[in-house]
């Protein structure tokens, strides 16, 4: 049986989530900031999330206010499973953001970062915002710096699933 939405929005916004399977895509939890005002809400897609209140990300659909505006956010999540790379250009269309999760403690998923933007630049529109997550923050066994990530030029934070704070 086919379950169908149907909610009136002023404002809609596909969202994908990539990285390697195993990062913690499936379990993100973003909490609000204290940020409150938005300023270019259609543009900034870093500032919608921050505004974000405890969404779990492998929903599909999320409707929220903010100031006055209702936003719907549609998350595409294939948690970084090869049978889906058939779809790449597809998955891309039509995206206004991209969030590339990539998990601390796991070199691979890092080095794999590279690969990801270059699918993004290949199928993406060239105006789509990227925002480059480091996961899972609360453990020791840390194998990527902030240094190498902010090397890479996009906008980056890091996410701590345990204790569930977003830094920015």
């Amino acid at each position: 049986m086919v379950k169908i939405i149907c909610l009136i929005s002023d404002y809609l916004f596909k969202v994908l989530l990539i990285g390697n399977s195993g990062v913690g895509c499936n379990n993100l939890k973003i909490q609000k900031s204290r940020k409150t005002n938005l300023e270019i809400i259609s543009i900034i897609l870093s500032e919608l999330i921050l505004q974000i209140f405890m969404l779990k990300l492998q929903q599909k659909i999320k409707v929220f206010q903010i100031d006055r505006s209702t936003v719907k956010l549609q998350i595409w999540d294939t948690a970084g499973q090869d049978r889906f790379r058939t779809i790449t250009s597809s998955y891309y269309r039509g995206a206004q953001g991209i969030i590339i999760v990539f998990d601390v403690t796991d070199r691979e998923s890092f080095n794999q970062i590279r690969q990801w933007i270059q699918e993004i630049d290949k199928f993406a529109a060239e105006s789509v915002n990227k925002i480059l997550v480091g996961n899972k923050i609360d453990s020791s066994q840390r194998r990527v710096s902030t240094d190498e990530a902010e090397a890479l030029g996009i906008q980056f934070y890091y996410l701590s699933q345990i204790i569930q704070y977003f830094i920015y």
